[in-house]
């Protein structure tokens, strides 16, 4: 399994922790406290946001940094959140990945309630970064059995749906993990609107191996695809109906 290279220093986390913290509250993924992000500085270090506070109001000095034993290595006034367990569980499962975003969206959420995985073939932009995101069976906040639920998902895809809970994406750098937890809560939006719409066209098999032709082509990190459509369904053009007038 390929191993993360090219770690950013501990300064650089802090820094983009908070960055991203304000953006997860800006783009109102968080309330109160809730959500979580870390970083990989090192192949056994991290750098997590703390317990007890707003996403939106973090700064550098309140990060604390750990190791992947669970021991806390510095800290300002709070330790770590409960829910660092998933976050060192997906730094464990994949060597390769450099940050975790865990987070509360509300369409991608609502998902998660409803037991319904985003999988289908509906969207270029979503299949080109998180393919499909399943669920993971519900497991109590702050507890070993949420790092247990999500083990499986960690290596073959972008993110995963926590049953009644929300979403946790990664990637190797905060940037992607952070990008992927916003094209998944764009992805559950869409597919929400569409079967309100009653359906859409889903892209066939042939299209989605295209995008995962294309995925390569970009040097982007593999991830499952949705199975496509037997047929394609969306090669002619849909016009609107008008009605012409000519003047006298």
């Amino acid at each position: 399994m390929e191993v993360k290279t090219g770690y950013p220093t501990e300064a650089e986390a802090r820094e983009a922790i908070v960055h991203v913290g304000r953006r997860m509250y800006d783009h109102e993924y968080v309330v109160t406290n809730d959500g979580n992000i870390s970083v990989r500085i090192s192949p056994d270090t991290i750098v997590v946001t703390p317990t007890g506070i707003s996403k939106g109001f973090m700064t550098p000095e309140m990060m604390v940094v750990m190791n992947l034993d669970g021991d806390i290595l510095s800290q300002g006034d709070r330790g770590p959140s409960s829910e660092v367990k998933m976050h060192i569980r997906v730094f464990e499962e994949n060597p390769s990945i450099g940050a975790v975003v865990h987070a509360h969206p509300i369409f991608a959420t609502s998902y998660s309630i409803a037991g319904i995985a985003l999988d289908q073939p509906i969207l270029s932009e979503a299949m080109l970064q998180v393919g499909t995101l399943p669920v993971a069976h519900y497991a109590k906040p702050g507890t070993y059995d949420v790092p247990d639920s999500i083990a499986p998902f960690v290596n073959g895809y972008g993110g995963v749906l926590l049953s009644n809970h929300g979403a946790l994406t990664w990637g190797s750098t905060l940037d992607e993990a952070f990008s992927r937890m916003e094209v998944t809560e764009n992805y559950a939006h869409v597919s929400f609107v569409v079967r309100s719409l009653g359906g859409g066209r889903a892209l066939s098999s042939e299209q989605v191996k295209g995008l995962s032709d294309l995925r390569k082509d970009m040097g982007l990190a593999d991830v499952l695809m949705p199975a496509g459509a037997d047929t394609i369904t969306n090669d002619t053009d849909v016009l609107p109906k008008t009605t012409a007038f000519q003047g006298e």
